[in-house]
Order: C-alpha cells, then structure tokens, then sequence
C-alpha cells in the first residue's frame, strides 16, 4: 500500500493547493491563494498537507484551521488578520476547521481522518477546547462521525449571513475537544 506522507503545510504548498481545491470544490466555493495563505499565516501548526508520492510536488489532500472568536464565523475567500487576538481571551475562542479537500488520487487511503488528527493534536496543545466547522457540499454526515454536531438554531440563526455564503446546504457544527 502506497503511504502518502503528511506534513505542516508550508507557504510554497499553495500553488498545489490550489490546484486540489479545483478539483475538489464547485466554483461558488474557490477560495483565493491570498484568502488561503492568510488562514496558513494565522494558524501553521494547524494546517496539514499529504504529498503525493505518485506526482513530485503534487498534494493528494489539505487541511486549514486555525483559532477564531466563537462568537463570529471568518468570511468565506477572506483574508484573515490577526487583529482579533488581543481582544479575547483564550476560552472564548474556538479551533475552526476552515477547509479539507482530498484530491482524487487520495481518495479511500484514510488521509482525512489523519490529516484532523494531526491538526487537533496542534490545537488540543494550543488549548483550545472547543471547535466549530462549515459542513459543505453533503459533508456533515462525516464530520457527524468524528462527533460534531449541528449547532442550536438560534446559534445559526446568529451566523446566517456569513453561513448562506457558503451555500444553502451549508451546516454549522461543533463539537468540545477531549485534552
């Protein structure tokens, strides 16, 4: 069985980050390279890559995360800041799993689910305690698997706004982590 290597991502893995997006996501859904790198800058401990062995340079998938104030959601395709970390405090934010896509050739090997683990161990460390997601694209029933949950409905009313940019069939979820 061929192993596919998993790593910190580093800036220079954009280019090939885009290129799995692509293939993996609608077009309403592409981010840009410079929404992208933002969420990389703010967050590169837990932000994962698996290489393809197959394609020198290539990656099979991706993985962005990063801390963000649980009482707002980033925008999609937008270039994140760290402004906000001087105004909460560390339980009042939350690990937000922005975006994993595996890429045709890293289908059915297990890279997603050791792509999150190895991100939630970096936020686990990070301390944070809780996490939120974006459900995309019939994604929620996976993501129910690894304990994640849909919020209350006053919690995703709260969102609406930010949460229609990710599509009608978008579902916001949460889970606590175990440290």
């Amino acid at each position: 069985m061929t192993m596919f290597p998993l790593r910190p991502m580093v800036a220079a893995d954009l280019p090939a980050v885009m290129d799995v997006q692509a293939t993996c996501y609608t077009e309403v859904l592409l981010e840009s390279c410079d929404a992208l790198a933002s969420r990389l800058a703010l967050s590169p401990t837990t932000c994962w890559v698996a290489d393809d062995p197959h394609r020198p340079g290539a990656l099979a998938a991706y993985l962005f995360t990063h801390a963000w104030p649980e009482t707002s959601l980033p925008p999609l395709d937008g270039v994140l800041d760290d402004g906000w970390r001087q105004a909460p405090t560390p339980a009042s934010l939350t690990w937000f799993v922005h975006d994993m896509a595996v890429a045709p050739a890293g289908r059915s090997r297990g890279l997603a689910p050791r792509l999150y683990a190895a991100a939630q161990a970096a936020a686990v460390a990070a301390r944070l305690q809780h996490s939120r997601l974006i459900a995309v694209q019939s994604a929620a029933p996976w993501w129910r698997r690894l304990g994640y949950a849909p919020v209350a409905a006053e919690t995703a009313a709260r969102h609406a706004r930010k949460l229609a940019d990710y599509g009608a069939a978008a579902v916001l979820m949460e889970k606590t982590l175990a440290g």
